[in-house]
C-alpha cells in the first residue's frame, strides 16, 4: 500500500520572475489558494497524510503556510468569521509533511533521492509541485488504484498533440488496456518525427525503492543535472514499468500562460466567482470582434 508522497519543490522559478525573486512559484496563489496546496490536498484526498515537501533556499514560506499561526486565528475568531477560520485551521492539520532541502540545484533525480531515507522500502508517490491535476478521482489515487493491482512503477501520462510532443517527455510501448501501457522505450522532448507516442509524462508517478538505486547510477544529464527520467530508463533494463494515462484535466502552472488560464478555469468554476467572470470573458471577445 501506498502511504507516503513526495513533493520536488526546490527549483528556483526563473520563469516567473520578478515575482518568485523573493517567494517560491509554488506560493503563486490560484485565485486564493496556493498552488502547493493544491498538490497536498491531492495526496490527503488520494489517502496520503505522510509527505515529504523537498524545498530550497527561499522555501520558508511553504513550511510557514502549513504551520499554524496563533495570532492570525485569533483575529479571524473575534472577527468572527467561521468560514475563513475553518479554512486556515484545515490547512494546520491537512497532513504529517515533513521538509528536506535539497542543498543544491541538482535536478529532479537528485531531489528524489533525499526521499531515500523517509520513504525507507515502501512504494511512494511522486507529485510536482508545478503541476495540478483537476479530476474526480484524484490523479494519484487512480495510479495508486493501479500500483495495488500491478505492484510495479508507474508513470502518469496525458495525450498532448503531436506537434507539441518536442516539449515532454515520451513514453513509448505496448498497450495493456485504453489507459495502461507496457513502457519499453521513455525519451525526453524528442523531436515529432522521432517521438514513439503522443503520451507525455503528467507529473505524477508511483516509484518503487529501487528508484534510489537507480538514481545512484544515473550520470549527469541535460542541464547536467540528475534527471529523473534518465533514472527510470536505467531501471526499466531491470523491471517493468507502466505508463497509465490519468483522467482528468492538468495544469502545468509552471509557465505564465498557463497559470493565466488555470486562473481563469478556476475563477469560473467558484460559484462566486463564475457568473461574473463568464460576463467579462464575453464583453472581452464581444470588443476584440467589434474591433476586427
Amino acid at each position: 500500500m501506498v502511504k507516503k508522497a513526495v513533493i520536488p519543490a526546490a527549483g528556483l522559478g526563473t520563469r516567473f520572475l520578478p515575482a518568485t525573486k523573493a517567494q517560491p512559484k509554488e506560493m503563486l496563489p490560484i485565485i486564493d489558494t496556493p498552488s502547493i496546496q493544491y498538490v497536498v490536498q491531492e495526496c490527503v484526498d488520494s489517502g496520503i497524510e505522510d509527505i515529504l515537501i523537498i524545498s530550497g533556499k527561499g522555501k520558508r514560506s511553504i513550511e510557514d503556510h502549513f504551520d499554524r499561526n496563533f495570532e492570525l486565528e485569533e483575529r479571524i475568531k473575534a472577527d468572527e468569521d467561521e468560514v475563513l477560520y475553518t479554512q486556515l485551521r484545515h490547512i494546520e492539520n491537512m497532513a504529517n509533511i515533513h521538509f528536506i532541502r535539497q542543498k543544491e540545484l541538482n535536478g529532479l533525480g537528485d531531489a528524489i533521492r533525499y526521499a531515500r531515507y523517509h520513504c525507507g522500502n515502501e512504494p511512494f508517490a511522486v507529485l510536482l509541485g508545478d503541476t495540478i491535476i483537476d479530476s474526480v478521482i484524484p490523479a494519484t489515487q487512480q495510479l495508486i488504484d493501479t500500483y495495488e493491482q500491478y505492484k510495479q512503477t508507474i508513470i502518469a501520462v496525458e495525450v498532448v498533440p503531436k506537434e507539441k510532443v518536442s516539449r515532454y517527455g515520451i513514453t513509448g510501448g505496448k498497450k495493456i488496456s485504453d489507459k495502461l501501457m507496457q513502457i519499453d522505450e521513455l525519451v525526453e522532448k524528442p523531436e515529432v518525427d522521432k517521438a514513439p507516442s503522443n503520451l507525455a509524462i503528467a507529473g505524477r508517478y508511483i516509484l518503487t525503492p529501487e528508484i534510489f538505486e537507480a538514481l545512484d547510477k544515473t550520470s549527469r544529464g541535460k542541464g547536467n543535472e540528475i534527471q529523473l527520467t534518465d533514472a527510470l530508463r536505467l531501471l526499466l533494463r531491470h523491471e517493468d514499468i507502466l505508463a497509465q494515462t490519468i483522467e482528468g484535466k492538468r495544469y502545468d502552472i509552471g509557465n505564465k500562460l498557463d497559470f493565466i488560464k488555470t486562473t481563469i478555469d478556476f475563477a469560473l468554476k467558484r460559484k462566486e466567482f463564475s457568473k461574473p467572470i463568464s460576463a467579462y470573458l464575453r464583453n472581452i471577445v464581444k470588443d476584440m470582434d467589434n474591433k476586427v
